[in-house]
């Protein structure tokens, strides 16, 4: 449960491995200073902040943002520190508020890696403050706790910082404020507004995006909110690979930014001793990894989401672009046919021909943005690409050539590739979180793709079933040895072919099922499963379970359903598909929605539950930022290609030997 602390309330903490996540309504600067046992700071080494984020245990951001997510790790910091003091103030470029009292109480959290919060505190009674101390974490008898703290300093970090004991306080911050200056164009601005209670609930939704954020387009989709005026096109911004740049306001405002508020990015590591720094005031290229995050997995997961997410804005920037130039050509239009001075005579040819010049104007700038924004992640994707580890990378990567069976199972794994009509041929991976939340279903009804081309169902069928068994490979491929299990229902012995790779390197927990008893006997054997495991997880008596069971996860791929299934085994599968993944039991099922119409809606919960993919090309996922129709591509190997059968040869060696 949540602790939610008031000014001078501590907390117990549980976890050394914590981020603080903070929540301002207008960009603030992030830090942290290290203090010894009589809570000083011994030097500038001890601060972490904009311009030296990082130090032993605690990473901070290097811009001014309305939202910063904090990495400490409690171990990491030295045994003389006992002490880290989390740091808020206002930059003093003169661009925003000069105190606290002038925008909404900054709100911060405590929590876990995974986005469990331990505790928050609202720092409010703030006025005349440009600098505060919003809480700290402190060691206290061999144990840490987190306390709130609130006190606001009116003199701001100078006189934040003198109070604690630094001798060299103006300067760092001075120096401090210098970097944040220098990095303005980095600046992530406040969300907008709304009631207090969507804003509370902004604050708290500061957890990586996952795939349940991805769905068909048959349901609802967010709309983009807000006016439209003509865009500017201008430089790219040189400070963050992959940042959309919107186009100006009604009135001058400034530029739209359309990043998802979800995404953090860190400044790029260093460059090596060797290599010139690059000069002041030109870009540095993108860098695999450029995200925040405790792992080089965790950092490229965050900014291949991020990739995705600044696509999403900058083409709905784009659209909305050309939405508006499309009814202010109408309106200017309907504006010459209802004036009679323009029905006869050249008046309203020109007047037309001006009103679609304009209109081509707008686009055409509109364009320029999208093609500028499209370039940067482009150059982004061309570099993270390369750098994935096998279980982000497509089957054509040279990683698979290096591949070894993993000690450890990875953040998630990659189902496809996602695109938009606009920024083809860019390519942005979907992945999946791992284990997997929800299962898969892998549509073989579909026969037109979006070339135009058609399909004939056999063939659906097949490539459906390579899909499936690429996946399966994959989830194989990216556990470790013994950890995760896969059973095969063919009903009708009709994949024969496509499991070739699974059956031949016996990486199956036993033969594939066929016929009507096949089907039975799997699908008894993992509801008893999900029904002990269960069990014992209530009851808190996980080390009761029969010494003989499968504890790994455990994947049911299904072929041509429901071909071989009667009524009871329909239940089960249902039973499995809702139940199942709590307890380490996923579906993956190839089947065509319309060969299961006979049992009416009985099964409609089924579909819904299921994450659909296709086998070709097809634009049914929608995102729940601003609702584009992503087109789908598979990951599969490519034709001729051994790496399947090397990847699976070395997973099934490795599992013999932890017989």
């Amino acid at each position: 449960m949540t602790a939610e602390l008031v000014r001078g309330q501590n907390h117990p903490l549980t976890q050394v491995r914590l981020e603080v996540r903070i929540s301002a309504g207008t960009p603030v600067v992030a830090a942290a200073t290290l203090s010894d046992e009589q809570g000083t700071v011994r030097g500038v080494e001890w601060v972490a902040h904009p311009g030296a984020p990082a130090l032993p245990g605690v990473e901070v951001s290097r811009q001014a943002a309305a939202e910063h997510r904090l990495a400490v790790d409690l171990d990491a910091v030295a045994d003389t520190v006992h002490r880290v003091d989390v740091l808020l103030a206002l930059p003093t470029d003169g661009r925003g508020p000069v105190r606290f009292g002038a925008v909404a109480a900054p709100f911060v959290a405590v929590t876990g890696v995974d986005g469990t919060e331990v505790a928050t505190f609202t720092l409010t009674g703030l006025d005349a403050e440009s600098a505060v101390v919003a809480l700290e974490l402190y060691r206290r008898q061999g144990a840490w706790k987190v306390r709130a703290v609130g006190q606001g300093y009116a003199g701001g970090l100078a006189e934040l910082l003198t109070d604690q004991g630094l001798a060299e306080a103006c300067a760092l911050a001075d120096g401090i404020q210098a970097a944040v200056a220098h990095s303005h164009a980095r600046a992530v601005p406040a969300p907008a507004s709304g009631t207090a209670d969507t804003d509370r609930a902004h604050r708290h939704a500061a957890a990586a995006p996952d795939t349940t954020g991805l769905g068909d387009r048959s349901g609802p989709t967010p709309q983009t909110t807000g006016t439209y005026d003509a865009p500017q096109a201008g430089p790219a911004d040189p400070a963050r690979s992959g940042q959309t740049a919107g186009p100006a306001q009604t009135g001058g405002a400034g530029p739209v930014d359309y990043t998802h508020p979800g995404r953090r990015r860190t400044a790029p590591p260093p460059p090596p001793p060797q290599a010139p720094p690059a000069p002041q005031g030109q870009p540095a290229g993108p860098v695999a990894g450029d995200a925040t995050g405790w792992t080089m997995d965790e950092r490229l997961y965050n900014q291949v989401w991020g990739m995705f997410e600044d696509l999403a804005r900058t083409t709905a920037a784009y659209r909305s672009a050309v939405d508006f130039a499309d009814s202010r050509m109408e309106k200017e239009l309907d504006q010459v046919l209802s004036d009679p001075r323009h029905r006869i005579g050249g008046h309203g040819e020109a007047a037309r021909e001006a009103a679609r010049a304009r209109h081509a104007d707008l686009v055409g700038q509109a364009r320029q943005v999208l093609d500028r924004d499209l370039a940067q992640l482009q150059a982004e994707a061309d570099v993270v690409e390369p750098a994935l580890p096998p279980a982000y990378a497509r089957w054509d990567n040279p990683v698979w050539h290096g591949y070894r069976v993993p000690m450890e199972m990875p953040m998630a794994l990659r189902a496809g590739d996602l695109y938009l009509p606009e920024s083809d041929p860019l390519r942005i991976p979907l992945l999946l979180r791992l284990p997997l939340e929800r299962g898969v279903w892998i549509d073989s009804g579909r026969a037109a793709s979006l070339d135009g081309s058609f399909t004939d169902s056999h063939e659906m069928r097949h490539r459906a079933m390579e899909t499936a068994v690429a996946l399966a490979a994959r989830l194989l491929a990216v556990h470790p040895a013994g950890e995760f299990t896969v059973h095969v229902i063919d009903p009708a012995g009709s994949a024969v072919q496509p499991l070739a790779p699974l059956v031949g390197t016996g990486v199956l927990a036993g033969p594939p099922a066929v016929g009507a008893a096949g089907v039975t006997q799997v699908l008894e054997r993992l509801t008893e499963r999900v029904d002990l495991v269960q069990m014992a997880v209530r009851g808190g008596a996980a080390d009761s379970l029969p010494p003989g069971l499968d504890t790994a996860q455990q994947l049911l791929l299904v072929n041509d359903f429901p071909h071989g299934f009667d009524d009871r085994a329909v239940t089960r599968l249902r039973y499995l598909a809702d139940e199942g993944p709590s307890v380490g039991v996923h579906l993956l099922m190839v089947a065509d929605r319309e060969d299961s119409s006979g049992y009416g809606p009985l099964l409609d919960p089924l579909w819904r539950s299921l994450l659909r993919l296709t086998p070709v090309a097809d634009d049914h996922l929608a995102d729940p930022w601003v609702g584009h129709a992503w087109t789908f591509e598979p990951s599969l190997v490519p034709a001729g290609s051994q790496v399947l059968q090397q990847v699976l040869t070395q997973v099934a060696q490795a599992r013999a030997k932890l017989r």
